[in-house]
């Protein structure tokens, strides 16, 4: 049998710095992997940000609509403007062109690959562009024509005609009248019989 003894060696007391030594590994590692997943995502904006790199250096220089930078944080982004932006996706691989409006967040593209992003990008600066110069010039009108607004055609409202009318209030008049001189025969009959209550006493 084993003694007391030889079981305390086999079965070394347990201590909280080992245990507190074993947590900080366990975060050091997935902290490893999430500066390894936001690493990947920065290299793949700025390889966009590279593609798109011709066309930043057309933007002149005394606009002021665009950023043009990519954010350190969890989540790098590629922002364009104020309200748009391209991040990656979850997989860490597909690109997300995102723009926030009073609507929610809208996708204006999405793709593995950069060309088509970049594509959509370069439109959306085209047109942030257009729009300022028709501010400039003192136009309102939106860059893409939308439906015109369809007018709702009410029916015109029916009139009754006036005979209509007419005999409605012949008819409302012949009913009152009846309506009186029922009241006045009754109280008549009423009248007398009183009148006769009182002879009898």
């Amino acid at each position: 049998m084993n003694s007391p003894e030889n079981a305390s060696e086999q079965n070394p007391p347990r201590k909280l710095a080992d245990a507190v030594r074993a947590v900080k590994n366990a975060v050091a590692d997935r902290n490893d992997v999430v500066v390894e997943l936001r690493e990947s995502q920065k290299i793949r904006l700025e390889l966009l940000a590279a593609e798109l790199e011709p066309v930043f250096a057309e933007v002149p220089a005394d606009v002021d609509l665009f950023d043009f930078a990519i954010s350190a944080g969890l989540q790098p982004r590629l922002w364009i403007d104020a309200v748009s932006h391209v991040t990656m996706g979850r997989d860490t691989r597909t690109y997300r062109f995102l723009q926030d409006g009073r609507a929610g967040r809208v996708v204006l593209a999405e793709s593995l690959d950069i060309k088509p992003v970049a594509d959509q990008v370069t439109r959306y600066i085209a047109e942030r562009m257009v729009e300022r110069e028709r501010l400039q010039s003192g136009e309102t009108l939106p860059l893409t024509n939308p439906q015109p607004a369809r007018e709702i055609e009410t029916a015109p409202t029916p009139q009754k005609p006036a005979s209509r009318l007419n005999g409605f209030f012949a008819g409302l008049g012949v009913i009152t009248a009846g309506a009186l001189a029922g009241l006045g025969i009754t109280a008549l009959i009423l009248w007398e019989r009183l009148a006769t209550i009182r002879i009898s006493f």
